[in-house]
């Protein structure tokens, strides 16, 4: 019952839309990396992730090791998910995918709650359950967003990552996931806590986690990763050809990254 449910929603979600270098570059480096933003013209959220960059000293024993995984990483970007991104794009127009991204939002409120209560931020725990109630009901199931558009109540992003960031907990050596990327120690304890509570995936007998199985939750990341890579075909490609060394500058601009968001 949950795998039609789950189908009809995204189904629903087609219909009803479809009418992230070295910290010592140069600032002309800096400067190349703006433009190309501003050019490709990326959905906000993205852009908004290209603050600029702290000297940081970024603890890397593992270099070659995450060097390799890198590697790994960028020719299955370059070779798969952006081709299929591409013609994913082409069949699902701009604005449907834009709702499906909404609707991913939404269904993200447990994690984004439950570490802000973790941090005893409160007010934006309200503010998160007042917004997923708006974009739930008003929003239909979350495809729009009047929480923001029309209430103007922002969106609180928190992680388990940040919380044990924000408790003080070092970062720790910097190291790359196969298929997931930029990570560091810290943040990988943390991927347990959030695929507990999140709503997703099957992992933990929680209620309101709407696959069954193990595919129907590969099923949603995956659809998760294509949708949010269509909305930003180009970024990457771009920021690649303009660095210097894009290993490092992604290692770096993820643990800048990272600071940032246990700041705010």
């Amino acid at each position: 019952m949950k795998l039609f449910f789950l189908l009809t929603f995204l189904l629903l979600s087609f219909n009803a839309c479809s009418n992230k270098q070295n910290v010592n570059l140069n600032s002309n480096q800096t400067n190349k990396n703006i433009q190309i933003r501003e050019q490709n013209n990326p959905t906000d959220e993205f852009a908004d992730e290209f603050n600029e960059q702290q000297d940081i000293q970024t603890q890397d024993p593992l270099e070659s090791y995450n060097r390799l995984v890198f590697s790994f990483n960028d020719k299955l970007y370059m070779n798969v998910l952006n081709p299929v991104s591409k013609a994913y794009s082409i069949v699902i127009p701009e604005f449907t995918r834009k709702g499906i991204s909404n609707v991913f939002k939404n269904l993200f409120y447990p994690i984004r709650l439950s570490n802000n209560l973790l941090q005893g931020k409160f007010q934006n725990s309200y503010d998160e359950t007042l917004r997923f109630l708006i974009n739930t009901t008003i929003g239909l199931f979350g495809i729009m967003d009047p929480a923001t558009s029309e209430f103007d109540i922002k969106e609180h992003n928190e992680d388990f990552g940040q919380t044990l960031g924000y408790w003080g907990v070092q970062s720790g050596p910097y190291i790359v996931l196969p298929l997931l990327g930029s990570s560091n120690l810290r943040d990988i304890f943390s991927i347990v806590p959030d695929i507990y509570v999140g709503a997703t995936n099957n992992f933990g007998n929680l209620p309101y986690k709407i696959p069954e199985t193990s595919y129907q939750s590969l099923f949603l990341y995956g659809t998760n990763i294509i949708n949010k890579n269509s909305l930003n075909l180009g970024i990457y490609e771009s920021i690649k050809k303009d660095s210097i060394d894009f290993y490092t500058f992604t290692k770096n601009f993820y643990e800048n990254k990272r600071i940032n968001d246990i700041k705010e």
